[in-house]
């Protein structure tokens, strides 16, 4: 472009210098007006030059600064294309080398930016990203709802207007304060209270940056916790109860009841009553141990229900008859089979009716249906008995949960038995439900798949369980 520019004012002064040569040869005697056509022819002659490099200039700049908007709008699609060797050529090459390069960059700076939201939206913790205001900039969508801030983040709103926890709000203002990552766990309210683990970090920069929360639900691992230390003090206190029975039956014997022939034979059956009721707890808890575990191996087969309910009827029927109690298997011409461990349907049959009858006042009535619905076969024990009311229901199938804890224990009952049905019914891939009323009767219906399902679990093993 410089040689342009030399070689126009140089063919300009050539020709100013030889069109006075001219005019003074042509016109010795007027030189004003040999200067003032020079002159003239000069003007236009430069004009005529300004105008040529002027649109030279022009149009590769043109083209060049339409490139670099529509470079805005996408990098990487933007192109020049000047003609020839000229700088405004080199300069587009240039233009167009690092629009390419750019444009690559940003490529896989978008894709790492997506790889990053896949990473973080299916993270089993949540994610949330702060400024230095403490204005929201990120939630992935575990920490909105862990957060409960709903399916869009508001993005820029202060942390505080839509988080209601002084304890989280804490934690954020300790990590900004603090180069050291900040751990707490919090109680988070709202319409489903959670236990929540935050880690709070700094982001790094003088001056800080922001920060970012990790968020991890512990409510399922507190309820656990809570689960277990509930269970050890129900243990303790089922042992405790009969260990001090057994006790003071002993210690009463030492102390001289022993040579009382009258009374010794009471202590002694006490003794072997509180004995007979650890026995039981203790299976019962190895029972459910074993199951929970997975180690109790469950034969499956093709089991009759209606045969399997009618051996129960008949295993609890001395008892029933005992007091008074109408103790039926409701007739039905249909066989109903299902894909079970056979001891452990006579386990479950027995645990239900066994409580039937302990909570069925003398004279009252218990009825056994054995029907198929749905493919499956279902098994219902009903009883006109004292009934569970409405907020115990839910609990029934708790370990060592009891509707009247006197009763329970004077009945000799381990509250372990509706806890052992359960946890058969789901290693068997089937189900128990209850129903009752205080006062008018408990029903409760067990649902086992059909043996066309075939459905063995893969954790038990074929093997004939002790239970």
């Amino acid at each position: 472009m410089f040689r342009r520019l030399l070689a126009a004012f140089t063919l300009l002064a050539f020709a100013t210098i030889g069109g006075a040569a001219l005019v003074a040869r042509l016109a010795p005697g007027h030189p004003t007006l040999g200067l003032a056509c020079v002159l003239g022819l000069s003007l236009a002659l430069a004009a005529w030059l300004s105008a040529s490099l002027a649109w030279h200039f022009a149009q590769p700049l043109d083209e060049l600064l339409g490139a670099v908007e529509k470079m805005a709008d996408g990098p990487g699609q933007a192109r020049v294309y000047p003609p020839g060797q000229h700088e405004a050529s080199l300069i587009g090459q240039t233009f167009n080398r690092m629009s390419e390069r750019l444009g690559r960059r940003v490529a896989a700076l978008e894709e790492d930016r997506q790889q990053l939201r896949a990473i973080l939206g299916g993270m089993v913790e949540g994610v949330v990203a702060l400024d230095a205001t403490q204005r929201l900039l990120f939630a992935n969508e575990r920490a909105r709802e862990l957060l409960e801030l709903g399916g869009t983040p508001p993005v820029g709103r202060p942390l505080y207007e839509v988080v209601r926890s002084r304890q989280l709000l804490d934690a954020v203002q300790a990590a900004l304060a603090s180069a050291e990552p900040h751990r707490v766990e919090v109680a988070y309210g709202g319409p489903t209270p959670r236990s929540l683990a935050v880690h709070a970090a700094r982001l790094p920069g003088p001056p800080p940056r922001g920060a970012v929360l990790v968020l991890h639900d512990t409510t399922e691992l507190r309820r656990l916790e809570r689960l277990r230390q509930e269970f050890v003090a129900n243990v303790s206190h089922e042992l405790k109860t009969p260990l001090s029975v057994i006790k003071a039956c002993v210690e009463t014997l030492l102390d001289g009841a022993i040579d009382d022939m009258q009374h010794r034979g009471r202590f002694l059956e006490r003794v072997a009553a509180q004995a007979e009721r650890l026995h039981a707890l203790i299976l019962d808890l190895l029972s459910l141990a074993r199951i929970e575990s997975g180690a109790e191996m469950l034969d499956f087969e093709s089991v009759q229900l209606r045969l399997a309910a009618l051996d129960a009827v008949g295993r609890h029927q001395p008892r029933a008859e005992a007091r008074r109690q109408s103790l039926e298997l409701e007739p039905g011409g249909e066989d109903v089979e299902a894909w079970a461990d056979e001891e452990a349907v006579h386990h479950i049959l027995d645990n239900l009716l066994d409580n039937a009858v302990k909570y069925t006042p003398d004279g009252g009535a218990i009825r056994v249906r054995v029907w198929r619905e749905d493919g499956q076969g279902r098994v219902e024990v009903r009883d006109d008995g004292i009934g569970i009311p409405a907020a115990d229901l839910p609990r029934v199938f708790e370990r060592f949960y009891r509707v009247d804890k006197a009763r329970s224990r004077e009945l000799g009952g381990t509250g372990l038995g509706l806890s052992i049905v359960k946890h058969l019914l789901q290693a068997m891939q089937g189900a128990v439900s209850a129903a009752s009323e205080a006062g008018a009767g408990t029903s409760f219906v067990v649902t086992l798949p059909g043996p066309a399902a075939n459905p063995t679990p893969s954790s038990h093993e074929t093997h004939n369980p002790r239970l």
